[in-house]
């Protein structure tokens, strides 16, 4: 088979969407990896958990794995060690859940690390004519939400017998 469905010749590995937004997406997890454990002494996992808690003060462990795209237990770990060094708190909510919340240190380090995280937006943006970058938003909201139905429509794959 040397042709997709839809017609077009088939493409090396290189070459498809998902590998390339993959490959482009680590490149700018890592050098924002690099900076921020740098600047802030935080891992790219627990960057993301204090942006996360900042945004929603009352996420809980599970919610926040889930919006962070992490497992329960690698998100636990991450916020162990963000409550160890006194950036997040845990507090009794419902049943055996607690709810998350950062410290005042926490904040001062989140209110760094989003400065430092719009630079680096901007500097990439920049690179973008409007136009582009317009596109690109465009383009990235419709296929996360294409994403997500691709994700839904697998997931009832694997349930049926």
């Amino acid at each position: 088979m040397t042709e997709r469905p839809d017609g077009h010749e088939l493409v090396p590995i290189s070459q498809l969407l998902s590998y390339r937004l993959s490959r482009t997406s680590a490149a700018l997890s890592r050098s924002a990896a690099l900076r921020y454990r740098r600047e802030f002494d935080v891992s790219l996992g627990e960057w993301r958990a204090i942006a996360l808690i900042a945004a929603d003060p009352t996420l809980t462990l599970n919610r926040l794995a889930r919006r962070a795209g992490l497992d329960k237990a690698q998100m636990s770990r991450v916020v162990a060690k963000l409550v160890e060094r006194g950036l997040v708190n845990r507090t009794a909510a419902s049943g055996r859940t607690s709810r998350l919340a950062l410290t005042e240190d926490g904040l001062t380090v989140y209110r760094g690390l989003i400065v430092a995280a719009n630079e680096r937006d901007a500097s990439f943006l920049g690179l973008l004519t409007s136009t582009e970058a317009e596109i690109l938003e465009r383009a990235l909201d419709k296929l996360a939400d294409a994403a997500l139905v691709v994700e839904q429509e697998e997931r009832e794959r694997d349930t049926k017998p």
